[in-house]
């Protein structure tokens, strides 16, 4: 009961002082944007720990975060291994070979107005489709190891940076595109001088909805079949010897490499994009 008092009292000092930041008099610095989140997740990862001692929790429903950390700890050439296993090799390849086709298939369907119509109520059909219903398939035409989660990934990221290019292209005006036919440009030289810039948001758009999308479709794909290696492989294993930390310890690495690759994007993207109004501050 003192570690459940605890928790609560923890809560109530951590809201108490991460709204004294929000609202303070320096809320917009870089400083205390950075420390209010922060403080935030230290007070949730604490309130979790004292909850789950206090009531004590059995390991099956819900390990501590230091249950979590010793297992994060004692099995990382094992974690490091279904890392390179389901995000670089299946994961990030699909990512690239995907956005790099739908990016083409923009720049083909823009120049073809029935390509346009005709592809992208297909696109919207398929990326409606489940995929635990697309993936056993795909796992079975391309096989156990990684190429097959790089397919199912492919088939998630095609389609929203597909819509999301196509609809980027489109977004200068006919008096911008006017003006560019007066100076003589070219189809290229409007689409890299004019066109391409004003669709990088778009784009980026559609590149950081995907990194999501790539790592849950190659981790999903990995419970249909793989080799003994693999982020989904490890969970569904785990879970059925009931070594529920060790889930966790995967759910963190995932979560980890998740984040980074979407910072990543979101950094190249501000890097590219500064003119553009949503990158002011």
């Amino acid at each position: 009961m003192i570690l459940v008092i605890l928790a609560v009292l923890v809560w109530c000092g951590g809201w108490w002082l991460n709204n004294r930041l929000a609202n303070g008099s320096h809320a917009a610095t870089r400083e205390v944007q950075l420390l209010v989140p922060v403080i935030f997740g230290f007070t949730l990862v604490l309130v979790w720990q004292l909850l789950v001692r206090g009531l004590m929790v059995p390991l099956v429903i819900l390990p501590a975060p230091t249950d979590i950390a010793s297992a994060f700890g004692a099995n990382l050439p094992k974690l490091w291994e279904d890392f390179l296993q389901t995000f670089v090799k299946g994961a990030l390849s699909g990512y690239v070979i995907g956005c790099s086709a739908a990016f083409l298939m923009a720049i083909v369907m823009d120049r073809s107005d029935f390509l346009r119509r005709g592809l992208l109520p297909v696109g919207n059909f398929v990326a409606a489709l489940p995929i635990v219903g697309t993936a056993p398939i795909l796992v079975m035409w391309f096989g156990f190891d990684w190429h097959s989660k790089a397919a199912v990934v492919v088939v998630m990221v095609f389609f929203p940076v597909l819509v999301n290019t196509v609809a980027g292209l489109r977004e200068t005006s006919a008096m911008q595109r006017d003006l560019m036919q007066t100076y003589a440009a070219s189809y290229w030289q409007s689409f890299f001088k004019l066109r391409l810039p004003a669709a990088l948001p778009f784009i980026f758009n559609g590149l950081k909805i995907s990194t999501t999308l790539a790592l849950v479709g190659a981790i999903v794909a990995e419970f249909f079949g793989s080799p003994t290696v693999g982020m989904g492989f490890r969970i569904s294993t785990s879970v059925g010897q009931l070594a529920l930390d060790m889930v966790w310890a995967e759910i963190v690495v995932a979560a980890l490499a998740g984040s980074l690759f979407y910072g990543v994007m979101a950094m190249v993207e501000k890097s590219l994009t500064f003119w553009h109004p949503s990158q002011r501050r």
